[in-house]
């Protein structure tokens, strides 16, 4: 925390940005109190009655929540409406249903007592994965539990009815069910003690366009209800009582920002190439076939990346090849020839399934029983989705990715589970692309060193820079004792990316990256220096790749690649290529701008 002289003395705060846009007002406290949970004992005879009255709150709940999903959809879109769907999923779980009236018959208490007590040992469960995607379902039961302990009460759910004007919103954490009641004339800005990127609550404001900060350590505590306050969405941070200085740069800084996006957007028709002609193809990452429309927006060439495992998570079980063939048909369509690359179930480690991990307790999961190892293990449910992507070949331009593949004899047993599901489509007359391509996932420090034996066996790679970032540097990088040493800088990984670029390229399979550093733009120049053609990153980032891939020289890059590979120190590499991309980028930058503001 800084300081500065003034009236009131101002305070910086920083948290995690997740939701860009700056706004200044006054902090509404969102106090939220949580419901009581009576205990009392019930007699034999009353316990049919207590699980009725079980019954009748999970109807008023489910009637709630398709209500507010109802308000959603017409407010934003049905895309962020079917965050609520995973509300509904929880009142429908039915291990979560029957465990609960195993509790009212066993313990002889009231319902209000023992579906908590089932609902808390849900949240135990997620919210000790080390993921911040999965962990977000701990809140979706948490939002869902809250909600049905309030109907068992007979209490109202008025949490954000007393924002009487507009102001930033302070809590603890934020739900979906409170993001939904958000009014963006009122609510400036959101600003939470908890959750991540990830959390639906998080969507809803982006897409809402209100800025947000999450992980603000104490939050309620440190900021006064009524004080004046800046946030930045941008940079994660919170000024208490911003004096006119501070407001006028940010006044500045965010009509800046909204500047440059618009000129990142005026070249989203443009060819995506070098300044010497070399052409990069950008793909787009996407979680499910309900993000085509942002694909589509965002200018990318195919899908580099689909995380076919949402499929499995947001229905909490083993999805049906009809299920999946649909999901997969959904996506290829909507790309309209283009490429669509799906990787294979990736369960286990930060991606939980709890029916597939019964009984099954590991010390260290992402090095444990995950991905293309629990695929290899439970080899029918790793067909199923094997003949469903083979008959989704068959609509357009379907790829397959195996991930985690950590030597040649699992890329070798996959491969002929699949020659097996195409054998069991053949007999059944099924149509699919005899010739499908097939990928490895290098994300493993061992396939990278094996990265030429597995190039003879794989139509292409994509490497996986966040796992392998992770794995090469042994760096949870979740753990906050430990997080600041993920680095995707460190030569140990940047070196690695070349081994397995010049392992395809001496094959002659074309090899791509799906890691989050494709989208961060300091990198943009290193990766293609290294030899990269083909990045996959999040849609909203897309515009800004383009318009740096287009003002790139190759040569100029791979000088610099040369530079970075031949240096051993992480923190020097990051300013070389902080120097590298203001030096080349700013100017042009720079100019646009001038223009934009000359046009107005």
């Amino acid at each position: 925390m800084s300081a500065s002289s003034g009236k009131k003395q101002e305070y910086v705060f920083r948290g995690i940005a997740v939701a860009p846009g700056v706004a200044h007002g006054k902090v509404c406290l969102l106090a939220r109190a949580e419901p009581d949970v009576p205990s009392y004992p019930v007699d034999e005879d009353q316990v049919d009655a207590e699980i009725g009255r079980f019954e009748s709150a999970i109807m008023s709940t489910r009637q709630q929540i398709t209500n507010l999903r109802t308000e959603v959809s017409s407010k934003l879109s049905e895309s962020e409406a079917q965050i609520f769907d995973a509300h509904l999923l929880v009142l429908e779980d039915k291990a979560l249903i029957e465990e609960t009236v195993s509790e009212i018959r066993s313990s002889l208490y009231n319902v209000e007592l023992c579906f908590n007590r089932v609902a808390q040992r849900y949240i135990e469960f997620f919210s000790n994965i080390e993921d911040n995607y999965i962990k977000e379902r701990a809140n979706d039961i948490r939002d869902v539990t809250r909600r049905l302990l309030k109907n068992l009460a007979g209490e109202d759910h008025h949490d954000l009815e007393g924002l009487t004007e507009a102001g930033i919103v302070v809590a603890p954490d934020i739900s979906p069910s409170e993001a939904a009641l958000f009014d963006k004339d009122k609510v400036l800005a959101v600003v939470s003690e908890h959750g991540g990127a990830t959390g639906h609550a998080v969507i809803m404001a982006r897409s809402m366009g209100i800025p947000a900060i999450v992980n603000l350590w104490k939050a309620t505590s440190r900021i006064p209800a009524g004080s004046e306050v800046l946030v930045d969405g941008y940079e994660g941070t919170l000024v208490l009582n911003p004096t006119s200085d501070t407001l006028f740069r940010y006044g500045e800084i965010q009509v800046r920002k909204d500047s440059i996006r618009r000129v990142f957007l005026s070249e989203l028709e443009k060819p995506s190439e070098t300044l010497d002609g070399q052409g990069v193809t950008l793909f787009a990452n996407i979680e499910s076939a309900d993000d085509m429309k942002r694909i589509r927006e965002s200018g990318a060439r195919g899908i580099g990346l689909f995380r076919s495992e949402g499929l499995y998570l947001k229905s909490n079980d083993f999805p049906s090849e009809e299920e999946q063939y649909e999901e997969y048909v959904k996506v290829v369509k909507g790309m309209a020839g283009m490429p669509v690359i799906i990787r294979t179930l990736d369960l286990g480690g930060d991606k939980v399934l709890p029916k597939a991990m019964i009984g099954l307790e590991e010390n260290n999961p992402f090095m444990g029983f995950r991905a293309i190892r629990f695929c290899l293990k439970h080899k029918e449910i790793f067909k199923v989705q094997l003949r469903a992507l083979l008959r989704a070949s068959a609509q357009g331009d379907l790829k397959i990715i195996y991930p985690m593949i950590s030597g040649l004899a699992e890329l070798l047993e996959a491969n002929l589970l699949l020659e097996e599901a195409k054998e069991e489509l053949r007999q059944k007359e099924q149509a699919f692309d005899e010739h499908v391509e097939v990928g490895t996932m290098i994300e493993v420090p061992s396939a990278v060193q094996v990265a030429a034996d597995l190039a003879h066996h794989s139509d292409f790679f994509s490497i996986g820079t966040n796992d392998l970032t992770q794995y090469m540097l042994a760096v949870d990088r979740v753990n906050d004792e430990v997080a600041h040493l993920y680095n995707p800088a460190h030569p140990a990984v940047v070196r690695s990316m070349k081994i397995v670029i010049d392992a395809a390229n001496v094959a002659k399979i074309p090899v791509g990256i799906c890691g989050e550093i494709a989208g961060e733009s300091i990198y943009t120049p290193l990766l293609l220096g290294l030899g990269l053609r083909e990045l996959s990153v999040t849609p909203v980032t897309l515009p800004e790749i383009r318009y740096i891939v287009r003002r790139m020289d190759v040569g100029d890059m791979e000088r610099l690649a040369k530079q970075v590979l031949e240096c051993s120190d992480p923190d020097r590499i990051q300013n070389i290529l902080q120097d590298f991309l203001t030096e080349k980028i700013e100017p042009h930058i720079k100019e646009a701008l001038a223009k934009l503001k000359a046009g107005e």
